[in-house]
């Protein structure tokens, strides 16, 4: 036994370093007016900061335009890859190919993505918005209207393969004696997937909704290669404005709150979600 401690207290003081305290001085960085431009200053504010930030439009703003984000696409993303990761499971001639070829974008760095996407949709220079342009039809994809939702069908382009990953482990680990007597039974295709298939599968989309809810929250690289936040503040996500607010406005202490008010909103949404599908679970086997 004492052997096991001597080889788990050395990584216990490695991850302590690694991630407690980090995380230890960002909340005390958040009490405290901490501002970069003058560090001989810091001033304990105690919650001021975090008074401040719940009350500031910009960060309402972010906010909201950042569950935006998430829930659309999140939305897509799990809509396609569970159309997708269905079809290739039924596809018999190469399959390890099309697999390889829709893997290919979750490989690519998210900054390398938003600088494709920031020359192919531009409105002068993009070769999609060109062969639109010759059929008549004119779309300014990161105008005011479109900017957000360019960046969700970004996201969807990227990180859709993730959701068909996901799915596919999970429908190939599935019992097949439920479909052979399904089939026996004459049930259409549409009432075994809903009957059988997505009960079933439930526990897998769960993980998957909040493995990539939680990765979207983090969105920064799309807004910061095409859009910064603009046109005004229509794609400022949250993680954006915190970049703004410490590291260009060099309020540290207040980017700081943002975070852990970010880290909050994110946990209360996961538990919400956890106990809704535990919910349905509970309902379906109560039935």
């Amino acid at each position: 036994m004492q052997l096991k401690h001597r080889f788990v207290l050395p990584l216990a003081l490695v991850l302590s370093a690694v991630m407690l305290y980090p995380v230890a001085f960002s909340l005390w960085i958040s009490l405290h007016d901490y501002r970069l431009t003058r560090l001989n200053d810091v001033r304990w504010v105690g919650f001021d900061n975090y008074t401040f930030i719940a009350t500031d439009p910009g960060f309402l703003n972010a906010m909201g335009n950042t569950i935006t984000f998430v829930i659309g696409a999140v939305t897509l993303e799990l809509i396609l890859g569970l159309g997708l990761a269905i079809l290739l499971q039924r596809l018999v001639r190469f399959q390890n190919f099309i697999r390889s070829i829709l893997l290919a974008p979750m490989f690519i760095t998210p900054i390398a993505v938003g600088l494709m996407f920031r020359f192919l949709l531009n409105s002068e220079l993009g070769v999609i918005s060109h062969y639109l342009d010759a059929i008549g039809i004119t779309i300014d994809w990161f105008g005011p209207q479109l900017a957000l939702f360019s960046i969700i069908l970004i996201d969807v382009w990227q990180w859709t393969p993730f959701m068909v990953l996901m799915f596919l482990a999970g429908l190939e680990s599935l019992p097949k004696s439920p479909f052979e007597a399904a089939r026996i039974d004459g049930a259409s295709a549409w009432l075994t997937f809903r009957a059988i298939t997505l009960p079933m599968l439930r526990p897998v989309i769960t993980v998957a909704i909040i493995i990539r809810a939680l990765d979207a929250f983090k969105v920064f690289e799309y807004v910061f290669a095409i859009t910064r936040g603009g046109p005004g503040d229509a794609t400022e996500t949250i993680m954006y404005y915190i970049y703004q607010t410490g590291f260009r406005f060099f309020r540290m202490g207040e980017a700081a709150a943002a975070a852990f008010m970010l880290i909050g909103v994110i946990l209360v949404l996961v538990i919400a979600l956890v106990r809704a599908t535990r919910s349905n679970s509970e309902v379906q086997n109560d039935v």
